[in-house]
């Protein structure tokens, strides 16, 4: 095949631009879809209408985004500085050439993306991404140099950096302008990022320490994808670290960059609920703190980063209540040593559940687990880490590579997704045959799309291999079907053939409930109702529902996800609290 040249490259894309441009300074809706693939795609974070939008098909972004761009001011479109340089590269099975753009607004400074197939006789925009870099004014830049201390104070005796560190984070005399409740990565990202922006900001946990969501959770946890996607925004981590990170460097890590960030964060302290004054703008919440003292507050803002794997889920398990012995929860569970030699039940299998089972294996426990629908099952390499693909090896920095990741949308991931889990089915199919064989029932995710769809529409349903299902299909791992369980007895359960299972602890490796669940507790009915779903894809805007984005609920936000997902998205959220702070 004839490749273009660099300089071929560049040409072609900056003949699009000036038609792009062209078409919105005119405004010209015919000339705007012109300028996309009849089965194009726009994708918009926040500068058209301060919402996360995914709009398909020429004619429907002419129809749906021309006035909102003109009445922005969008325009001004360059190939951006400091980022790769324009190039062709495969994108969901398709080669095209991919650049990255600048713009602006009358508000904004935007970055962009944009993937034209090549090679093409009329090069279209198959995928175009706009998202908010800097609101004018208000730019990160700008702001951290003005925050920056001078070079000495004369007056020594004054207060010192700590002095006024402590006095921030007490809040005696003022409460803050976001209160963002759940200490985790999702929550640390956004206070971060918000105090870059120069935002008050307060985070609240129930927990004894920083970093205790991850230090007190079962022994032998760690991240199960490349360290490479879960580096946190302006504080990477360190050359030399393990590729898959163990739970407690995580929990230290988070406890540092709370200190390296300057973070306010109230350790002890419980959030009650809150009720918004309308009039006021501005939420009335009230939290708990350690030594049982109620403290109402009024933030503008509240951001929920409570995860989508935040309440533990306990389902009705018919005739359960016969059962004698102790039963837990996975989120209460510690450390298969302290079950050594015993009989354990666990019901599940998505990650926890496979990861507790090979803990009491190795504690020489008699396992089993029980399987209640049918799980994907992928090993951890190469096959689980060919999803996060973007994020191997020399190339862009990792802003860069977020920026590719989030330009892509849910339509294409699908595409892409799929062709590589058709790929990791072939490698993975010694072990998968091995599961089947003793009664494992698999699943491959939406139209056989992987793992990464299932956790954004489910937050699980999956899990990395890391042993338990080599285990499980040499034995060694016990596995029965729900369905086959005819009820539970005193010393175990007994199944519909009559055979009786003996267990000393049952485990509900159930999952957790989502922040549907939390906002109605914390909130009240009007407005869980008024806020609808939160996680999983909206199919009218090709999104996740309420995550990162204004929410029907003035003043209230959602955060959560990976550490990926916490670190992109992150920056976006951040903009768009500052942006009604200012306007």
């Amino acid at each position: 095949m004839n490749r273009m040249t660099e300089p071929d490259v560049t040409g072609v894309l900056e003949g699009w631009i000036a038609g792009l441009n062209t078409a919105l300074a005119a405004p010209d809706a015919g000339a705007l879809a012109d300028c996309f693939d009849p089965g194009g795609y726009w994708r918009d974070v926040l500068i058209l209408s301060g919402q996360q939008r995914t709009v398909p098909g020429n004619t429907a972004i002419a129809e749906r985004f021309l006035a909102e761009a003109a009445d922005e001011g969008l325009g001004s479109f360059s190939i951006a500085e400091d980022h790769v340089a324009p190039r062709i590269v495969e994108r969901a099975g398709a080669s095209v050439i991919e650049g990255f753009l600048s713009f602006e607004t009358d508000k904004g400074i935007g970055l962009g993306l944009v993937r034209i197939k090549y090679p093409s006789d009329t090069p279209r925009a198959w995928v175009f991404m706009t998202a908010l870099e800097d609101i004018k004014g208000f730019e990160e830049a700008r702001i951290f140099e003005q925050n920056d201390e001078p070079a000495f104070n004369p007056n020594f005796h004054g207060p010192n950096w700590l002095d006024r560190r402590e006095k921030e984070r007490a809040y005696a005399d003022r409460d803050p302008e976001v209160l963002i409740v759940g200490g985790g990565h999702a929550g640390l990202t956004t206070a971060a990022r918000l105090n870059r922006l120069d935002v008050d900001t307060l985070v609240v946990d129930r927990m004894k320490r920083v970093g205790d969501n991850w230090r007190l959770r079962y022994h032998g946890l760690r991240l199960h994808n490349y360290i490479h996607s879960n580096h946190l925004p302006y504080m990477p981590f360190p050359e030399g670290w393990p590729t898959y990170i163990p739970k407690d460097r995580i929990a230290n890590w988070l406890e540092a960059y709370v200190d390296a960030m300057d973070i306010n964060f109230w350790t002890e302290t419980s959030f009650e609920g809150a009720e918004y004054d309308e009039q006021a703008g501005c939420w009335t919440a009230q939290v708990t703190l350690a030594d049982g003292t109620v403290r109402e507050m009024r933030p503008r803002h509240i951001v929920m980063a409570t995860s989508v794997s935040g309440t533990p889920n306990i389902p009705t398990i018919p005739t359960l209540e016969r059962f004698d012995g102790p039963v837990l929860h996975s989120s209460q569970f510690t450390a298969g040593s302290d079950w050594k030699g015993k009989r354990v039940t666990i019901f599940g299998t998505g990650t926890s559940a496979h990861d507790i089972a090979q803990d009491l294996e190795g504690n020489d426990a008699d396992v089993t687990i029980v399987q209640r629908s049918p799980t994907l099952i992928v090993n951890i390499e190469p096959s689980a880490q060919l999803y996060d693909g973007i994020y191997w090896g020399e190339g862009p920095s990792w802003e860069d590579r977020d920026l590719i990741n989030l330009a892509t949308p849910f339509d294409l991931v699908r595409v892409a997704h799929k062709i590589i889990t058709d790929k990791v089915k072939e490698i993975d199919k010694p072990l998968l045959d091995g599961l089947e064989k003793v009664g494992f029932q698999l699943d491959f995710g939406e139209g056989g799309t992987g793992w990464p769809l299932k956790y954004r529409t489910r937050g699980g349903g999956y899990y990395f291999n890391v042993g338990a299902s080599d285990l499980m299909a040499a034995g060694r791992i016990g596995l029965i079907q729900n369905a086959d369980i005819e009820h539970f007895e005193a010393g175990g359960l007994r199944m519909k053939d009559g055979t009786p299972r003996e267990a000393d602890l049952i485990v509900l490796a159930t999952g957790y409930k989502g922040q549907d669940h939390m906002t109605r507790v914390l909130f009240g009915d009007a407005v869980a109702d008024r806020v609808g779903k939160v996680w999983d894809i909206d199919p009218e805007i090709e999104e996740l529902n309420n995550m990162w984005t204004p929410t029907p609920q003035p003043g209230l936000w959602y955060t959560g996800g990976s550490f990926a997902q916490a670190r992109i998205y992150s920056k976006f959220l951040a903009q768009a609290i500052k942006r009604e702070l200012v306007e």
